[in-house]
C-alpha cells in the first residue's frame, strides 16, 4: 500500500515509522522543516509543505497514493482547511485525525472515510486494562466489542480449551480466538528467553499463566470477571 501523511508530530512520525515498517510505502508531509529532516531517511520521500497552501498542497502525489492520512492535531484550523482542500482537489479517499467532538462534526461533514481518534481510542483501552488487570491488552473493535488478550483467569484453569470455548460463549457471548503458553526457547546464541508458543485449542487444557484472547462485547468480559 501506498500512504501519504500529513502532519508528522508524534502521532503522525510513529504512524509513518510504523506503516514503513510494515511493508508500505509512506510519503510524508510537514510544514516544519527539523521534522522534516528527521524522518528524510526513515520513511519513502518527505516534503516541507504547508497544507493549508493550496499551491503548495498541489505539489504532493495526492492521486498517486492509496490513501491520504491527514495526521494534524494541534492545529484544529489547519486540519479542516487541509481536508477542505484535499476534496477539493478530489481526493477519493481520506482519514483525518480528530481532536474533540467539534473537531469530529466539522469533518464528518466532509464525507471522508474515516476520522481516527488516537487519544479517546487510548483512553478507552487503557480504561479496560486497568480494569482487567495489567496483564490484559486490548483492541477496541467499534464502542460495543473488543479484543482482549490476557491470563487465562484461575476459574478456568484445568479446563479442556474445547470446553472453555463452549462456555464463554454461552455464559457470556464470547468467541476464544487463540491461546498460548510461554516456553522458554534458545536461540542461535544459546539464550534462554520466554516465547509465547500457540496451543491447539481442541486438544489442550488451560493452565496458569496461559494467554487467551478472546472477542465480544465489552460489558460481557468485565462480566465474566466478576465472577
Amino acid at each position: 500500500m501506498k500512504y501519504l501523511i500529513i502532519g508528522l508530530g508524534i502521532y503522525g512520525e510513529n504512524l509513518a515509522r510504523d506503516l514503513t515498517a510494515a511493508g508500505n510505502e509512506v510519503i510524508g508531509a510537514d510544514a516544519n522543516p527539523s521534522i522534516v529532516e528527521s524522518l528524510k531517511n526513515d520513511i519513502s520521500t518527505v516534503y516541507v509543505v504547508d497544507s493549508t497552501d493550496e499551491n503548495q498542497l498541489s505539489v504532493l502525489p495526492l492521486h498517486n497514493v492509496d490513501l491520504v492520512i491527514v495526521a494534524i492535531g494541534e492545529n484544529f484550523g489547519a486540519s479542516i482547511k487541509t481536508v477542505a482542500l484535499l476534496k477539493k482537489a478530489g481526493v477519493k479517499h481520506i482519514y483525518a485525525r480528530g481532536i474533540d467532538t467539534i473537531h469530529e462534526a466539522i469533518l464528518s461533514s466532509f464525507e471522508i472515510d474515516r476520522i481516527i481518534t488516537p487519544e479517546q481510542r487510548a483512553a478507552a483501552d487503557l480504561t479496560n486494562e486497568l480494569e482487567l488487570g495489567e496483564a490484559a491488552r486490548t483492541m477496541r473493535i467499534d464502542s460495543d466489542r473488543a479484543i482482549v488478550q490476557l491470563v487465562v483467569p484461575d476459574f478456568l484453569v484445568g479446563a479442556k480449551y474445547s470446553d472453555v470455548t463452549e462456555q464463554l460463549r454461552h455464559d457470556f457471548g464470547m468467541t476464544l480466538v487463540a491461546v498460548s503458553r510461554p516456553q522458554q526457547k534458545t536461540n542461535v546464541l544459546g539464550i534462554k528467553r520466554p516465547r509465547q508458543e500457540p496451543l491447539d485449542i481442541d486438544s489442550s487444557s488451560a493452565a496458569a499463566g496461559d494467554l487467551i484472547t478472546i472477542c465480544g462485547l465489552r460489558k460481557n468480559i468485565h462480566s465474566m470477571f466478576k465472577n
